[in-house]
């Protein structure tokens, strides 16, 4: 099916103009002024911005956690991902201690396949990596999988030692692969928890109150100092405060292949909601915690200033009823996790564009081109450009809406709580095209589940993310060791 969109104001990472797209064949055939041409489907997109689908790098569905799984399946997931304007994620695939992550992606292949509503890819979360199965990373990588999730938190479940870390970022480094790391001293935090339960504190409250933003700090130091030894790429994942932020700073000014996300919970809320009335501070109970207000500010300027990469959602959603009532009498048996894949775009749009704190071309270069360059998506995703994935969504900047669980044009997540619950938005996914197929049509749903497909990744991309100057020069250029992704 071939579809002509027209009249609409073209945005990327590095343009800003009018034109019509012409889409044939999954992919962007076309790209001009005033285009005659015969299409299937006519788009009107007066009045509209026409930019590249939301590429989200960090979601958890249908993930075990804590006693229980995410709420939020391969389909309702990616369904809701779609209506909020993200047409590709990468989810973690996760290793069990002992075992192989050949086996883990075979496992997250079987959840997921003939399920999405998107694209999607998959990183692997290794707890363990002893010498014998290195060669892992190499077949990980083989299989499209170019990217490795590594935790200092969870001891005994997730954490794994520096040596371990240095090890897999040494072979990360050899083979143009990238490690993302969960930065935080857990081994420190356990004590701290230990320390509270002691003393009767047990209310969600003392979640944030156990993990003080400077042992996420030392994680981060330690991450990229390790990371600096073993000369490989790092990516901090849900930087959530200064403190790590400056640790990420003085690593990049050192020459450090560093990179970092933050998320739109650090941005937009703050340690206070865990006061709220009974039981519902734990809505928010996600790790690392919510932090004081001030450091929203220094992370819209890490943003703004390009620190700071990429904005995810880290969407790990856990029901506040059933799920999160685990840790009703001990914050440290409630779920970590929120909800947040389908409200990203608008919120970033409303509280970053239209405030003025990021331009509207950076506003698509970290919710879109950045996490698709470094993760080695690029060109395919990320960008609208000719011979790359027709993932375009048309986004109507006027229309207003108030976030709400009880909003039909908000909330499609499986959960029963909206983390941003009274938001009121600016900005609004409109149609969402997915590979060429409109998947939401004006608001509707028209997909089908299996619409989406698993995308083998490039390697490591992170070098070649200069942003507008290089997209302007030639989108489509071929880069040394930056490989052509696939479909599996």
């Amino acid at each position: 099916m071939s579809i002509l969109i027209k009249n609409g104001r073209i945005v990327t990472a590095a343009d800003d103009y009018r034109a019509d797209i012409f889409i044939a064949d999954q992919t962007v055939s076309l790209i001009g002024r005033d285009l005659s041409i015969e299409a299937d489907t006519v788009i009107d997109a007066s009045g509209r911005l026409v930019i590249p689908g939301g590429v989200d790098p960090h979601t958890h569905l249908e993930m075990p956690f804590g006693g229980t799984t995410t709420s939020d399946t391969f389909e309702t997931g990616t369904r809701a991902a779609a209506f909020g304007g993200t047409t590709c994620l990468v989810d973690f695939a996760i290793q069990s201690r002992g075992t192989s992550t050949i086996a883990a992606l075979d496992q997250w292949h079987a959840k997921a396949e003939g399920k999405t509503a998107i694209d999607y890819a998959f990183h692997m979360i290794i707890t363990d990596m002893p010498e014998e199965r290195i060669p892992e990373m190499r077949q990980l990588a083989d299989e499209g999988v170019t990217s490795y999730k590594m935790f200092m938190a969870y001891p005994g479940v997730l954490l794994s030692d520096d040596g371990t870390i240095f090890r897999a970022m040494r072979k990360a480094g050899e083979d143009g692969t990238l490690v993302c790391m969960h930065a935080e001293n857990g081994i420190v935090i356990d004590e701290l928890v230990k320390i509270a339960l002691s003393q009767g504190h047990t209310t969600p409250k003392y979640h944030a109150r156990t993990r003080p933003t400077r042992l996420e700090a030392e994680g981060a130091h330690r991450a990229l100092a390790i990371a600096e030894v073993a000369q490989a790429p790092v990516y901090i994942v849900h930087l959530s405060c200064y403190d790590a932020l400056h640790e990420l700073r003085q690593a990049q000014a050192r020459g450090v292949m560093a990179h970092a996300e933050t998320c739109p919970q650090y941005l937009l809320l703050d340690v206070n909601r865990y006061d709220e009335p009974g039981f519902d501070g734990a809505k928010y109970v996600l790790t690392p915690p919510l932090r004081e207000d001030w450091n929203q500010d220094e992370l819209w300027n890490g943003l703004r200033t390009s620190s700071l990469d990429v904005i995810s959602t880290d969407h790990c959603p856990f029901c506040l009823r059933e799920q999160k009532e685990l840790g009703r009498d001990d914050f440290s048996q409630i779920p970590n996790g929120g909800p947040g894949v389908e409200n990203r775009m608008s919120l970033i749009y409303h509280y970053g564009v239209n405030l003025g704190r990021i331009t509207l071309n950076r506003f698509v270069e970290i919710t879109s081109t950045r996490p698709a360059m470094i993760f080695g998506l690029f060109p395919r995703k990320g960008t609208i450009a000719v011979g790359s994935d027709a993932d375009i969504v048309i986004f109507d900047p006027e229309r207003e809406e108030i976030i709400s669980r009880h909003n039909p044009h908000t909330h499609h997540m499986n959960i029963d709580y909206n983390a941003y619950e009274g938001f009121a938005v600016k900005g609004v996914t409109e149609t969402v095209l997915s590979r060429g197929r409109v998947i939401v049509d004006k608001g509707q749903y028209v997909g089908r589940a299996g619409d989406g497909r698993f995308v083998k990744r490039g390697p490591y991309g992170g070098q070649y993310a200069n942003t507008s100057a290089q997209l302007q020069r030639d989108p489509l250029a071929s880069r040394p060791g930056l490989g052509t992704p696939g479909v599996r």
